[in-house]
């Protein structure tokens, strides 16, 4: 996974089938999900939401913050030479991956999501990311805040001036 070659690149050298590296990926896969989905591989519920917003007025008197948001350029060292074209830019040395990442201070990703190839900046990569579908879909969680004396009914995520408001 971490060199983007296919399963069954390693077939000679680890002395393993094709169909047994990808079943041991999958196992892997599924052993990761087990382990982390109940505490960090969801999406915070109404009780997590509102105390990250207590914690954050508290800490920075911020409230009704949920998070920091802001993206950044993975180097792609081992990117494959036949996806190098779409993946390069001029600014970077390597090939990038675009990340688009939520955490809290314990390290519970709340949101990540990868940018297409092609020119990725901040703005590109949030336009095609889901992370405000359930909000434009009015699905997201209420929990109300009040900043000089005005009432807000969702959480916002604190980010640099690219973003838009």
């Amino acid at each position: 996974m971490t060199y983007g070659t296919a399963p069954d690149a390693f077939d000679k050298y680890l002395q393993i089938a094709e169909r047994c590296s990808r079943e041991c990926l999958d196992n892997f896969t599924k052993c990761i999900y087990i382990l982390y989905v109940e505490e960090y591989l969801r999406r915070p519920s109404l009780e997590d939401i509102e105390k990250t917003h207590a914690l954050h007025e508290e800490k920075h008197g911020l409230p009704g913050m949920l998070e920091s948001i802001d993206c950044m350029h993975w180097d792609w060292k081992n990117c494959p030479k036949d996806l190098h074209g779409q993946f390069k830019r001029k600014d970077h040395k390597y090939p990038t991956l675009m990340l688009e990442a939520v955490t809290d201070q314990k390290l519970w990703i709340w949101h990540a999501y990868f940018g297409v190839p092609g020119e990725n900046n901040d703005l590109n990569v949030l336009y095609g990311s889901p992370l405000f579908d359930d909000v434009l879909a009015d699905t997201a969680p209420e929990a109300s805040f009040v900043v000089n004396e005005r009432t807000y009914k969702k959480g916002y995520y604190l980010a640099d001036g690219i973003y838009p408001t």
